[in-house]
């Protein structure tokens, strides 16, 4: 026995000297794993094997080795940034998605002799390579888990679930988190706020709290991260209140909140519609001496452009200038495309300059509102300026900034210049969409043009371009108002068996015209069609209506349907008024006081406004004198005294006396 056991010594060192082993990766500067030298068997080797009855026995197996992400684990520790190892772009270069993949990774690894390490797998996960590509993740992860020896580390979890949280791959999510409690792990804070950091980016709120509850039991103290990340998750998820109290917390304790804490409440109160709070956050953020960053601005500045509160959109834009603040391109087009939309064009027009001077280009977006605004508003020299001026800094417009020229032509009455523009583009092969022909057929409708506009409405199918209701709703409008009633009836009925939807607007162009054809029960079908349909009524369309049975004497008609309109929540707030102007206006001045009287009576309105409201649509109606007589007399606010009964005077008394 003791001459074997010295034999056999003797031969392994024989064997350690032909077949020395390679040097580790992440332990030597030289080495590239392609390479490695294949371990051989020496001569003496060979001898040995084939010696059936031999006493001497070794073994060629050398374990595959543990490979760590760099090349000295001592560099982590130091201040140098750590230089990652040649097997990381090996092993990435094999993650390619291929039904193979795992199978080349296997096949790699045994020829090489390596195992990935947890902290190997962990530096792939998060790696550029691998962070848009869930799928490859995902099976890298799987695939790494299977290695003999191996368990994945906390990290290797925590950077799969941030790769998985980008593409909202929530069921992927839920089965690696599943795994993750089950293990475990000690929670650590990097952990941590990378876990909520996920969690909050998709909402998923449960899997988010567990995280911040774990950490309180661990007795990790929370950083300001790991608050902003908490209050994140919870607003993206609109769980506002609960982010109110988180944020009141971070108030009253050692962590006070910083900008970006604000921000995120702010965009929280934004995204749920109240913008009141936001501004109130905005304005304790000055009260706190936290400054605001561009992010707190233009976060208002949309949410007051969204609810059409464009005077507050530049009060904001001004403040950001005077602070000195970088102000993004996105921030100019929201101001300049609110002031174009509330008619103040040529403040818009200054933010534009503004813009060019501080070097900050315009884009196509911000030129169209623009082209728009001055089209809309009669001033078409200065839209075709600006078209030429986009032009030369090198835009091209596209089919909205074509659109808004047709558009912007037709309304200033320039219908040939409409039509040639028009042609052009379609000549030169640019996109005409339905844009394009609706505001042809209005603006040649509203010009008298009808069967120029009818052939434009044709015109739209042949090449390709579908019907809508903008285009439907023009020429009904056109047919309408040039009497062809019955032609307008057939066109809302071809829309109905197109299937294109009859809008409010569009019953009320239809009833607009039978009252002036004196169709009076038709309009009033209409209306009861419109209101079967579930459509609801607009103050225009019951202005329709109202004004065409006034005319044919049927007010107390109107005021029934008025009142059946509150139930449906829909109360226009210049009803009465409006029907007091058109009977003033047609000299029926006896209806209009009777209907004076009802409102009054009725505790509608309030004596002296509709004292007001009368004596405006008499001056309006020419009635001079009887305006001048109501207005300096005691008629609807006085009061005359029968014995000991005190009566208000009646509107009436204007026209009996």
């Amino acid at each position: 026995m003791r001459k074997t056991l010295i034999r056999r010594s003797f031969h392994s060192h024989l064997l350690h000297f032909h077949c020395p082993q390679s040097p580790c990766p992440c332990s030597s500067g030289s080495f590239y794993p392609h390479l490695r030298p294949q371990p051989r068997a020496s001569k003496l080797d060979t001898a040995s094997t084939l010696g059936s009855n031999s006493r001497w026995f070794y073994t060629t197996h050398i374990p595959p080795e543990w490979i760590e992400p760099f090349y000295n684990l001592s560099d982590v520790a130091s201040n140098q940034q750590p230089q990652a190892s040649p097997w990381v772009d090996q092993i990435l270069k094999l993650l390619d998605g291929s039904m193979n993949m795992d199978s080349n990774l296997d096949s790699y690894c045994s020829r090489f002799l390596i195992k990935l390490s947890p902290n190997f797998v962990a530096f792939v996960l998060k790696s550029e390579h691998v962070r848009e590509k869930p799928d490859i993740a995902f099976r890298f992860f799987r695939w790494a888990g299977k290695q003999k020896s191996y368990i994945h580390k906390i990290e290797c979890y925590v950077s799969l679930i941030d790769v998985l949280s980008l593409s909202s791959d929530f069921d992927r999510i839920r089965c690696v988190f599943g795994e993750f409690k089950e293990k475990g792990f000690l929670m650590t804070v990097s952990a941590a706020n990378s876990l909520i950091r996920s969690f909050g980016a998709v909402g998923m709120v449960e899997e988010l709290l567990w995280v911040w509850r774990r950490m309180k039991e661990n007795e990790i103290e929370p950083s300001l991260y790991t608050y902003n990340f908490l209050l994140n998750g919870l607003v993206n998820s609109l769980f506002i209140e609960s982010a109110e109290r988180v944020f009141e917390v971070m108030e009253g304790g050692k962590i006070v909140p910083d900008v970006v804490s604000y921000n995120t409440m702010i965009k929280g109160y934004c995204k749920a519609g109240n913008t009141k709070k936001a501004m109130e956050k905005f304005t304790d953020m000055e009260a706190r001496n936290v400054e605001p960053d561009k992010i707190t601005y233009l976060t208002l500045i949309q949410a007051s452009y969204s609810e059409g509160k464009f005077d507050l959109c530049l009060h904001l834009y001004l403040e950001m200038e005077e602070m000195g603040l970088e102000i993004p391109p996105h921030a100019y087009s929201l101001v300049i495309g609110g002031l174009c939309k509330d008619g103040r064009t040529v403040e818009g027009y200054c933010v534009f300059e503004n813009m060019n001077r501080k070097g900050c280009k315009a884009n196509v977006a911000i030129y169209t509102a623009l082209i728009d605004a001055y089209g809309k508003s009669g001033n078409v020299n200065e839209a075709i300026n600006l078209l030429q001026r986009m032009k030369s800094e090198g835009l091209e417009p596209d089919d909205v900034t074509h659109g808004v020229i047709v558009n912007g032509l037709c309304r200033g009455g320039r219908l040939d210049d409409a039509i040639d523009y028009f042609e052009f583009c379609k000549d030169n092969g640019l996109v005409v969409n339905a844009k394009f022909y609706s505001s042809l057929i209005d603006g040649l409708g509203k010009a008298g043009r009808v069967d120029e506009a009818e052939k434009y409405f044709e015109e739209m199918v042949e090449r390709g371009c579908p019907w809508d209701s903008y285009c439907y709703n023009a020429l009904i409008d056109a047919l309408a108002k040039s009497g062809k009633i019955e032609e307008a009836l057939v066109l809302f009925k071809r829309m109905e068996n197109e299937g294109c939807d009859q809008t409010v607007y569009t019953y009320t162009i239809l009833i607009s015209g039978l009252f002036r054809e004196h169709r009076n029960e038709e309009a009033l079908k209409l209306w009861d069609l419109m209101i079967d349909k579930g459509i609801t009524p607009t103050a225009a369309s019951f202005r329709a209506l109202s004004q065409g049975l006034c005319l044919s004497g049927k007010v107390a008609r109107a005021c029934k349907i008025l009142d059946e309109l509150a139930p449906m929540g829909v109360i226009p707030e210049t009803a009465f008024e409006d029907m007091i102007n058109v009977l003033c206006k047609a000299g029926r001045n006896v209806q209009a006081c009777k209907l004076a009287d009802g409102i009054v009576d009725r505790g509608r309105e309030v004596p002296g406004r509709v004292r007001t409201i009368l004596i405006n649509a008499l001056r309006k109606a020419g009635n001079a004198d009887l305006a001048m007589k109501l207005m300096h007399s005691k008629i609807g606010i006085g009061y005359d005294r029968m014995g000991s009964i005190k009566r208000r005077v009646k509107f009436r008394v204007l026209v009996e006396s």
